[in-house]
């Protein structure tokens, strides 16, 4: 048997150490340079067997290609990265400031240059020590998980989209509060501006120190500016909505449907991608994932690894909603609607986004590779993009539905007393 057949057996049938795993062989586009996350390089440790043998049970209780297990490439590959993605973060904290702004002024609002700078110096500043945050927060996520022996795709992913929002918000509300203090300092939001705006040469300098790093700087604009939009539609179906009386408590649903979504399709993306990362090579796709379009049936009903995951990943929406619509009513009792129906839409609602975005990760995790791209920059920020669409969507529908119901239930005991005897 060549190589090549040996290559193309499923891990489930051929549990080769990762040191002879494919992945190992992959490395250069056309241009000389490796086409995919240095992240996703691999050492010599038997990952590959580990992965193909992980099972349900431990993949609901917690894969990546262990790069960072080499301690000598941990400076060079962490440090590439937070530079990576504070030049992201400067960027689109400053394209967040202007969808804002073209988003108030399609709604009618009038446009004040003062609140355009202070928007301007809030989104940048959030941005960059949000990324900052995070990047540090995430290393130290993979670095533990990988010294416990855990996979980091099942915990890194969703603790980073998780914690994301918390963070966000919580230095958005800080800093804007401290700008909207000194407004009438012009010179101050100006100055915030221009001084992060200068750092960009010096991160883009650190990048250049890692090439697949640097790739990804350079042709990963695309899926993040694209998925900022996508997710713009959600937040004008809320806007929308949010102020109608039979929408009452959409506000407190929306962050929560649209974040386990994203969360979910984040974890089996990464899984996907990692997997393909240790079983075959960037632009070609392994024989039992040549179809571009597979069958749902095979994304979700198969014994292979990653429909493993799929349908252990589905399993945690209906007692993961559950639990945070409990949470919801203690707290905030008033505004969840009092109907059993609308807890039974919430949650088929909830099934169809995640089972909708777990058959698009799969599609679109093997078009990416297939283009030999790497699928963690390109899908994650498309699928999250689209979770939240997805998810404000069909919440909308599930309060619409709830309230015509109810109008419907309140006209039909208006006309019964009125058609009986007097």
């Amino acid at each position: 048997m060549d190589g090549t057949e040996t290559r193309q057996r499923k891990p489930e049938e051929l549990a080769l150490p990762h040191a002879f795993s494919p992945g190992r062989l992959s490395g250069a586009s056309e241009d000389g340079l490796p086409s995919v996350s240095e992240s996703h390089r691999v050492v010599s440790k038997p990952l590959g067997s580990e992965f193909s043998r992980e099972t349900a049970l431990s993949i609901g209780l917690q894969a990546n290609t262990g790069q960072i297990d080499d301690t000598q490439e941990q400076h060079r590959v962490i440090s590439s990265n937070l530079a990576l993605i504070q030049v992201q973060a400067t960027v689109v904290g400053f394209l967040a400031a202007v969808a804002a702004l073209l988003l108030g002024a399609m709604s009618r609002e009038e446009l004040d240059f003062v609140k355009v700078e202070l928007l301007c110096a809030s989104s940048v500043i959030t941005a960059f020590l949000a990324a900052f945050a995070l990047g540090m927060l995430m290393v130290c996520i993979v670095i533990g998980a990988r010294k416990l022996g855990v996979n980091p795709d099942n915990i890194a992913t969703p603790i980073a989209a998780s914690l994301g929002d918390l963070i966000t918000l919580s230095i958005l509300a800080f800093v804007s509060s401290f700008f909207y203090k000194h407004k009438d300092n012009r010179y101050l939001t100006l100055l915030v501006c221009i001084s992060f705006t200068a750092l960009i040469p010096l991160w883009v300098l650190i990048v250049k120190q890692n090439p697949p790093i640097m790739r990804i700087l350079k042709f990963g604009w695309f899926p993040i500016i694209l998925a900022m939009v996508i997710s713009s539609f959600g937040g004008l179906i809320l806007n929308k909505t949010i102020s109608k009386q039979q929408f009452q408590g959409m506000a407190i649903f929306t962050p929560i449907i649209c974040g386990v979504g994203g969360n979910l399709v984040a974890i089996q993306t990464s899984r996907i991608s990692t997997y393909l990362h240790m079983w075959s090579t960037p632009g070609v796709l392994p024989l039992w994932m040549e179809q571009y379009w597979p069958n749902p049936c095979s994304t979700f009903c198969t014994s292979e690894i990653n429909s493993v995951s799929a349908r252990v990943l589905l399993s945690l929406v209906v007692p993961g909603h559950l639990i945070f619509f409990y949470i919801i009513y203690l707290v905030e009792g008033h505004l969840v609607p009092q109907s059993k129906m609308f807890v039974v839409f919430y949650l088929l609602a909830s099934l169809m986004q995640v089972t909708i975005l777990l058959y698009l990760a799969e599609v679109m995790v093997r078009l990416t590779w297939h283009q030999a791209l790497d699928p963690d920059s390109h899908c994650i920020p498309y699928l999250t993009g689209l979770g939240d669409l997805l998810g404000t969507g069909l919440l909308t529908l599930c309060f619409l539905i709830n309230w015509l119901l109810k109008s419907e239930a309140g006209l039909d005991g208006i006309s019964d007393p009125a058609s009986g005897p007097p």
